[in-house]
């Protein structure tokens, strides 16, 4: 086990190249939202444009196609259903990467659109929220997954994924648990952020990485999504997973504790987390 601190986050953060444009740094495509939840696709949509990358399409239902665009205008949104998402944008091959789950809901209607992308979709996929609970309602959906693959749960999607049955006694706190995500990680063949107190990022083979940012603030509505969309960011510019998840769970606690600073724990919010995103990755940068 290894802690992930400023050092290596300023090891692995690329500068932008002065002579790029917009395409240079990837077309993210987001996967989020039913009615009543246009909240958790706003947060990840405004996450991944606060980390660098180049295009963003969301695709939500109708119902929160006017919330987006004017929350988010910097985004693209494509309606996919009416009250949750029950189909795709065509040409998936046009993406850099995808993230799916933040407000999606878990049904029928969900998984079986879910099981549509995993089967045509080639990009890296961020699984997150619902999108996670409608792989453990249909475990045959793994087996669609690879190491290109991030998949970011908190204690209790991890469990829902990991354990169908309820767990022997002393073997649900997260220390134990972390030891079981590695497992997860390895036997799964991809890459497993598992939320909480000094997050764990699990690779494929075997490596666990524990952050060193963060905070009891951040443990509120919505932290999650932001998390998701600051991984799609880098995903969709090249990061590698195991890249990727290392410094964007960093940046995020980073950006957390930077809130909490300003606020209190008590009295920050997810999309505080977001505001302070800038300053957290110029803290980064400026300490190259």
């Amino acid at each position: 086990m290894k802690s992930f601190s400023l050092p290596d986050a300023q090891a692995l953060v690329s500068p932008r190249d002065p002579e790029s444009h917009k395409g240079t740094y990837g077309h993210g495509l987001l996967i989020a939202g039913s009615k009543g939840m246009a909240g958790a696709a706003i947060m990840a949509a405004q996450a991944a444009l606060r980390s660098g990358i180049g295009l963003l399409t969301v695709c939500t239902p109708e119902c929160n196609r006017v919330i987006l665009q004017t929350a988010v205008p910097e985004a693209m949104v494509i309606p996919c259903g009416t009250d949750c998402i029950d189909s795709l944008p065509t040409n998936l091959s046009r993406y850099s990467a995808i993230a799916i789950g933040p407000g999606l809901t878990s049904n029928d209607t969900t998984r079986q659109m879910q099981q549509t992308l995993m089967e045509n979709a080639d990009d890296p996929f961020i699984i997150d929220a619902d999108a996670l609970n409608n792989i453990a309602a249909s475990p045959t959906l793994l087996s669609l997954l690879s190491e290109k693959d991030i998949l970011t749960p908190h204690l209790g999607e991890f469990k829902r994924l990991a354990f169908p049955q309820p767990l022997p006694e002393g073997k649900g706190e997260f220390p134990s648990l972390q030891e079981e995500a590695a497992t997860f990680s390895r036997r799964h063949h991809l890459y497993l952020i598992l939320k909480g107190h000094r997050t764990a990022v699990c690779s494929p083979t075997g490596e666990i990485s524990h952050n060193t940012t963060g905070n009891a603030g951040m443990a509120t509505g919505g932290s999650g999504d932001v998390l998701t969309g600051i991984l799609l960011g880098l995903r969709a510019q090249g990061y590698s997973a195991w890249d990727a998840a290392r410094l964007g769970v960093f940046v995020h606690g980073l950006a957390g504790d930077m809130a909490a600073s300003a606020l209190t724990e008590i009295a920050m919010t997810a999309t505080d987390i977001i505001r302070f995103l800038p300053q957290a990755w110029k803290s980064v940068m400026l300490s190259r």
